[in-house]
Order: C-alpha cells, then sequence, then structure tokens
C-alpha cells in the first residue's frame, strides 16, 4: 500500500515538473515574438528581460518544490513514526501535542525557506530592478510576519484540537464551524490590525481621483468606506490594487507603484474591474464555496483519520491524530492537484465577466486594454505562457488573450 502511495505522490510530482518545463520551452521557442498590438508597448529588448525574469523565477521556483517535496517525503516515510512518538512522550494532552508537533514542524519549513526568499528578494528581484527592500526592512517584515502567523497558528490549533477533544466522535462539525468563524473574524480585522503592521496606508495624492473613485464605486452599488494608497514602493517596484475586508470595512487600496505608472482612466478602469467581481458576487461565491468545501474536507478528514489503514500508506503501523493529519495532508495535495484546473477555470471565468463589466462601467475598453499593457511591461510579466500550463495553473486568462478581448469590444462589431 505504501509503495502504491509513494509512487502517485511521485507521479503527481513528476507532473508538476513536466509541466514547468513545457512553460519554458514554449518561452523559449516564442519568447521573441512581439504580440500583435502590443509593438508600441514593448520592444525586443523589454521582451527579451521579461523573459530572463521568468526564467530566473521558474528555476528558483523549481529548486525550491524538489527541495520541499524530496524532504516531505523523507519525512513521511521514514521519520514521521519516530517524531510522532517523540512528541508523544513529551505530552500526553491533545492540543499540546499539536502545538508542539506542528508548531517544531512550521519552524523548521519557516527556517529551511528563508535562503529561497533571501535569494528571491535579493538576488532575482534586485538583478531586474524589483527589489527595494533593505536587510533591516526584510527582517522586520519577517519577524512581524513570523510573530502574526505564530498567534494564528496557535489560536487554529488550540481551538481546533480542543473541539476534537471536546467532541471526539462527532468533532468535524465544530470544527468546521471554528474554523468559518476564524476566517470571517480574518476578513474584519486584517485591514485594522494586520495590514497596518507592514504597510503606511494614506489618503490618495492624486487631486480628484477619489471622488471619481467613489463614484465609480456607487455606480456599481458598494460604499467603501476608504480610498486609500499605499506605500508598496518602501519594498518592490511590482504595481497592483485591490480590495480589502468586508461589510463596513470594505477599503479600496492603491499601490503607490500604480499610480506611478496609470493615468487616471486607466486607474479607473483596473479598479472597475475589481468592482465587477463585487457586481457579480464573485467574492460572495467564492467564501460561500469555499465554506462548503472545507465542510466536506472536515467531514472527510473525521472519516478517513479513523481508517486503520491510513497510517500504513506512509509504512507506519500505527500514528497519532497528529501524525494521521500528516498522511492526511499528503491525500490531500493528490486531491488538490486534480481540483487545481477547474478551479482555475471557474477564476478564468470570473475574471473574463469582470473584465466585461469594467467595459460597461466606463465605456472605455481602451483605458483597460492600455493598463494592462503597461503592468504587463512594468511587472516583466509573461507573454507567452504555453496554454496547457496556463489552463492549469492561471487564475486569470493570459494578459495578451485579455488584451485582445477589450481591444475588439473597442473597435464594435
Amino acid at each position: 500500500m505504501s509503495a502504491t502511495f509513494l509512487f502517485l505522490l511521485l507521479a503527481v510530482y513528476a507532473g508538476k515538473l513536466l509541466l514547468r518545463a513545457l512553460n519554458l520551452r514554449f518561452l523559449a521557442r516564442h519568447g521573441d515574438d512581439i504580440p500583435d498590438g502590443w509593438e508600441a508597448d514593448i520592444d525586443r529588448d523589454r521582451l527579451r528581460k521579461a523573459n530572463r525574469y521568468t526564467l530566473a523565477g521558474s528555476r528558483l521556483g523549481l529548486l525550491e518544490s524538489l527541495f520541499s517535496q524530496v524532504l516531505g517525503l523523507l519525512f513521511a516515510f521514514l521519520l514521521l513514526p519516530h517524531y510522532d512518538a517523540w512528541v508523544q512522550a513529551k505530552s500526553s494532552h491533545l492540543v499540546l501535542q499539536g502545538l508542539l508537533f506542528f508548531g517544531l514542524l512550521g519552524l523548521a519549513q519557516a527556517l529551511l525557506g528563508l535562503p529561497f526568499s533571501a535569494w528571491r528578494t535579493f538576488v532575482i528581484e534586485a538583478r531586474f530592478g524589483f527589489n527595494r527592500t533593505g536587510w533591516r526592512l526584510w527582517l522586520q517584515d519577517l519577524l512581524k510576519g513570523s510573530l502574526v502567523s505564530a498567534l494564528l497558528f496557535a489560536a487554529l490549533v488550540s481551538g481546533a484540537l480542543a473541539l476534537v477533544l471536546w467532541s471526539p466522535h462527532g468533532w468535524w462539525l465544530p470544527v468546521w464551524g471554528f474554523m468559518a468563524l476564524l476566517s470571517l473574524l480574518l476578513l474584519y480585522i486584517s485591514p485594522c490590525l494586520i495590514e497596518p503592521l507592514f504597510f503606511k496606508f494614506s489618503p490618495l495624492r492624486r487631486p480628484g481621483l477619489e471622488n471619481r473613485v467613489r463614484e465609480l464605486a456607487e455606480g456599481a452599488g458598494i460604499k467603501v468606506s476608504r480610498v486609500q494608497q499605499v506605500d508598496a514602493s518602501r519594498r518592490s517596484g511590482h504595481s497592483n490594487a485591490y480590495f480589502t475586508g468586508i461589510g463596513r470595512v470594505k477599503r479600496i487600496v492603491l499601490f503607490d507603484t500604480l499610480l506611478e505608472q496609470l493615468e487616471d482612466g486607466q486607474v479607473l478602469a483596473v479598479l472597475a474591474h475589481e468592482l465587477g467581481h463585487w457586481k457579480h458576487g464573485h467574492l460572495r461565491r467564492r467564501l460561500v464555496a469555499g465554506q462548503l468545501v472545507s465542510l466536506a474536507a472536515c467531514l472527510s478528514a473525521w472519516w478517513l483519520l479513523q481508517q486503520d489503514w491510513l497510517p500504513r500508506l506512509v509504512g507506519a503501523a500505527d500514528l497519532s491524530f497528529c501524525g494521521r493529519l500528516v498522511v492526511l495532508s499528503l491525500l490531500g495535495g493528490l486531491l488538490g492537484f486534480c481540483w487545481t484546473p477547474v478551479a482555475s477555470w471557474l477564476s478564468r471565468r470570473h475574471e473574463r465577466q469582470a473584465d466585461r463589466y469594467a467595459v460597461q462601467a466606463t465605456g472605455q475598453p481602451g483605458e483597460l486594454a492600455a493598463a494592462l499593457r503597461r503592468m504587463a511591461r512594468e511587472n516583466l510579466s509573461n507573454l507567452h505562457p504555453h496554454p496547457l500550463y496556463a489552463a492549469i495553473y492561471f487564475s486569470h486568462p493570459p494578459v495578451v488573450e485579455r488584451v485582445a478581448a477589450l481591444v475588439e469590444a473597442d473597435e464594435g462589431p
């Protein structure tokens, strides 16, 4: 049984590596081709720079993925029973076992990931002109992020395992309810308590733009509490815009780098796209769908964790509740790989709907097309992803495809 399970895991990992290789080979073959209609936005030198950036990031991602997957398999199939027995010897209380078991694993994972994070920031991002973070700020963000993650981790693990002890024969429902409430709480407190730990938010400094943004939001039937810009340029040259929060704490946040790159009409077109997600109920549907998937996962986990054969998937005679959760996470990875193309397709469908709403709300499809071309140029986006790779992994349609659809809408029937 363990040999079959290991073969399936290796087959999935090999499939992921093949997809990466396919995408990079496609880029090598077509990377120098300037897409039709992009001649005024990107020259061949800029395109080659974007290709080198994609290649460098992909190579590091490939190395990091191989490293983590090999270590994960070695731990699961060789060390897990010994580590599990050691943790059980330290404490007989499930909550304390869980905090120690997953706390040490999380710490090890974070420490092993530090070299990759530092290389990505101070070598790759710096080489291509994006990094604006010094070591001091990077370490400050690391420490604050680690503290926030540790607190959330402790709350999640303690609360969930306490509910398992409270209702050992039917814990799946209260655990799901606890996780759902915690996720909703985070949506409320993140804009007010967590995000300000890392970024400085301020009112828009471009005269008249905030009023136009509010008018656009009101046209979509959305009332936002604040329209702000964030000092993203302290850390990176990448640009973006997003909505955050729910209920009365909804905010529109613009990267200062985005404001530097785009004109007012283009900024409004980008925000109209984001408003389209609200107008079509995408965020609400994703929230509901996510909770339904979480409910099904809790029910499935409750049943699977009781099965005697579960530890044998990694060659162990028996494992504790925490040890069985590790095996369960490996099973979840197999299912997640199968679900990824479906989730990506649904996400791309929503993105196309949001683009169409932006065209309807602004009446200027050319503004969104221009914004996407400018953002792709400035962010050194890959303009030539392999169609199969994009179909499986891309949450947005490839940018060249999006721009072509907007240009067609601008030209009319």
